[in-house]
């Protein structure tokens, strides 16, 4: 009995010891990483799905800038250098030179009138001014040998004298057949016709010069004393994006209209590229203040809750939301005034709806110009 009892003892003894053997033999050395891998699996998982909850935003750098205060308001351009275009004399069209839209400069010809009549009395008028000369010298010689009187000389002076201007007449006529521009500009419109008598009541064409145009604004009376004369001034169109055009006070009426309580001022504007036309609808800013160097925001990134603006800040992946302080503001950018710094990244994209603390992936970094 102790001996059967002492056998199973030992076959005990060697399944374990066997079953140890087995746990650390190379087969069980690679079946323990299958777990090490399933956690790592699990640790990926986990890691792309925290990954996917995070908000995806695009942000722009913060920079310093300058900006501007100033007053806002709007009209119709007008130009300064404008003329009517009309005939010093009758006659018919014969030819027609320039069309509506073409630049003209001062003294280019427009229209040219049948001259035939025009010549013939200049030619009329040089003969008859010939003759009158040609009888003078004789009279003269006669006067100063005391042939002939004082009055009789007289009246052959005053004759020469008279066909001089009469020929000079004739010759202005003729040149007048030759219609010029007064200006440089464009022809605005052309009314002429080939064939038609005109008068010299008729307007013929209007030339428009748009390199310098104005703008009327009236400006309440309680910005009387921030404006003067030669003050910077920025115009901007709807139908222009992205462009402004630079503007100057050029004259200030010192008179407040009391039905209105405003005064007027006629902003001058320089029309690069002549892409403004007069009659356009147009925004005026009249400058009064400028920060120079101060933390400026995009509009794009400013997030409205009741009266306040806030703006929220990327750090560490973390989209932090910031109140924002304003200072001046324009159509693009506005001046904070405490708690944001240059180089912080701002949300630009990606921040409606969106709450303090919310982890955040940045998939575009734009680049502001200041």
């Amino acid at each position: 009995m102790r001996k059967t009892f002492f056998v199973y003892w030992v076959i005990f003894l060697l399944a374990t010891v066997t079953l140890w053997q087995c746990g650390g033999s190379p087969e069980g050395k690679r079946k323990a990483p299958g777990a090490d891998s399933l956690k790592s699996e699990m640790r990926r998982d986990r890691m792309k799905k925290e990954e996917q909850e995070k908000v995806p935003v695009e942000v722009a750098t913060v920079k310093k800038g300058d900006i501007s205060n100033f007053i806002l308001l709007s009209s119709n351009l007008e130009t300064e250098i404008m003329a009517d275009v009309y005939s010093r004399i009758q006659g018919i069209v014969e030819a027609i030179h320039k069309e509506e839209g073409d630049y003209v400069k001062k003294g280019d010809l427009l229209l040219t009138l049948e001259a035939k009549e025009y010549e013939l009395a200049e030619k009329k008028a040089n003969v008859e001014l010939q003759r009158q000369q040609n009888n003078y010298n004789r009279l003269k010689a006669m006067h100063d040998k005391n042939l002939l009187s004082d009055e009789e000389f007289e009246t052959a002076r005053f004759a020469l004298e008279t066909a001089e201007i009469q020929w000079k007449e004739a010759q202005l006529n003729l040149d007048y057949t030759l219609i010029k521009s007064p200006i440089s500009g464009r022809i605005g419109e052309r009314l002429a016709k080939i064939g038609r008598r005109i008068q010299p009541t008729d307007k013929l064409f209007s030339v428009v010069n748009y390199n310098e145009m104005i703008a009327v604004v009236y400006v309440p009376e309680k910005n009387l004393g921030q404006l003067k004369l030669g003050q910077k001034a920025i115009v901007y169109s709807d139908h222009i994006p992205g462009e402004t055009f630079e503007a100057w006070i050029k004259r200030l009426s010192p008179v407040v209209d009391p039905s209105s309580g405003t005064f007027k001022v006629t902003v001058g504007v320089r029309n690069k590229n002549s892409k403004l036309r007069p009659g356009m609808f147009v925004n005026v800013q009249i400058i009064v203040d400028t920060h120079k160097d101060v933390v400026l925001i995009p509009k794009t990134a400013i997030v409205y809750e009741n009266e306040y603006m806030n703006v929220y800040i990327v750090r560490d992946g973390i989209a932090h939301k910031i109140r924002l302080t304003p200072g001046f503001a324009d159509n693009e950018k506005v001046e904070s005034l405490k708690d944001i710094v240059p180089g912080d990244k701002v949300i630009v994209i990606g921040q409606a709806g969106m709450k303090d603390k919310t982890p955040v992936t940045v998939v575009v970094e734009r680049q502001e110009e200041q």
